[in-house]
């Protein structure tokens, strides 16, 4: 980087900067390794470690090996020294979890808790919440933000809920919200939010589908790494796809969408019974949930060879859902896709997220990780 002209103080914030961030991609690190990468001078890193020590960003934690003299100290940063925390929001329950500076999820939590698009409601999510904080310990000083992700389109400055038949919350604000909750707050679509979780640090996921398979279903469009929101805020909203014109009415108002084939509402009313007596009774080998269960794939593999021939791209299966699919049942959709599609396409196209329910909170708290990750 070219340095001519810049202040010292400046130089001093970008060395600064630079020093931290190697340890985070390092994990951990000596101080002869900083160097040595950064082509930086051993009094320079010296100071910025100091620097990041006191500012409690960074800790010496154990040794490295010996090469023949003094162990070096092994140094990396401290990953809850920052903490966000996501929210979900949907119909019947209330998602939280707080997560560190890499993105591991420290605590989570699931509560009942019926939505509503009211003043209470908002004021009982800013309660369980902050109890959620008080329970596990969490220093409130370490706290960036709190994202929520709610099921719904928002507009472009983050501030409405643009479109929300789902929860029929169009036009509730993220100020009905932050007014109960005392720290930075956000307002995220929740498929959205799962999919730049799927994004984090995963090059080979720069372009994908994400199909998050929720109670309603959602989905998103990532394109060189971002994700995509179109000209209205609705890429990526599979979920209303018309798989049958004459098929089942819609929330939206339409018929045969996908939303009414393949969300886990469409799958417990074709079953008559929650998600996992539907699965455990599938695995046991119950013959008419196995009949519904090719009906859901059929239906999903129509969608996905669909996309696939418009987008040509990794497909990231997701949400609630996705912990229920198993490694055989991918097999069986990605054949189904391939017979459908006019193209040649490999057999790791499909990709079941490890993450389940919790994706759109946790996908929604990273956004102040990276906040916080850029002004460092």
């Amino acid at each position: 980087m070219n340095t001519t002209g810049m202040t010292t103080m400046e130089i001093k914030k970008i060395n600064k900067s630079k020093v931290y961030h190697l340890i985070y991609e390092s994990r951990t690190i000596s101080k002869q390794g900083i160097a040595a990468a950064l082509q930086m001078g051993m009094n320079t890193v010296t100071q910025n470690l100091k620097l990041l020590e006191e500012e409690g960003l960074i800790e010496r934690k154990g040794y490295f090996e010996s090469t023949g003299g003094r162990k070096a100290h092994a140094i990396r940063i401290l990953p809850d020294a920052k903490i966000a925390l996501g929210i979900e929001v949907l119909r019947k329950t209330l998602h939280m979890a707080a997560i560190d500076l890499h993105g591991n999820i420290l605590y989570q939590e699931s509560c009942a808790l019926p939505f509503e698009a009211s003043d209470a409601y908002c004021e009982q999510v800013g309660r369980r919440l902050t109890a959620f904080v008080d329970k596990y310990g969490i220093e409130k000083e370490h706290i960036l933000g709190a994202s929520i992700a709610i099921q719904g389109l928002i507009s472009p400055d983050g501030s409405t809920v643009s479109y929300g038949r789902i929860l029929e919350h169009t036009g509730m604000k993220l100020s009905d919200f932050s007014r109960y909750i005392p720290y930075p707050c956000r307002l995220e679509h929740d498929s959205k939010a799962a999919a730049y979780l799927e994004t984090w640090h995963q090059e080979k996921f720069r372009d994908s589908i994400v199909v998050l398979l929720n109670q309603n279903l959602g989905g998103a469009v990532i394109i060189n790494g971002k994700v995509h929101t179109g000209l209205g805020m609705h890429s990526g909203s599979i979920e209303h796809m018309c798989i049958q014109a004459d098929g089942p009415l819609c929330y939206c108002g339409e018929h045969g969408c996908l939303e009414t084939y393949c969300s886990a509402d469409s799958l417990e009313r074709a079953a008559q019974t929650d998600i996992p007596s539907f699965f455990r009774e599938l695995r046991r080998g119950n013959s008419a949930f196995a009949a519904i269960w090719e009906d859901y794939l059929n239906h999903l593999a129509f969608a996905l060879c669909n996309l696939n021939v418009i987008l040509d791209c990794r497909i990231i299966i997701s949400g609630y859902l996705a912990p229920y699919i198993t490694g055989e049942d991918v097999v069986q959709l990605t054949k189904r896709i391939q017979d459908s599609s006019p193209y040649s396409l490999p057999d790791d196209f499909i990709f079941l997220s490890t993450h389940g329910q919790l994706a759109p909170p946790v996908g929604a708290a990273l956004s102040y990780i990276d906040q916080f990750l850029q002004t460092i």
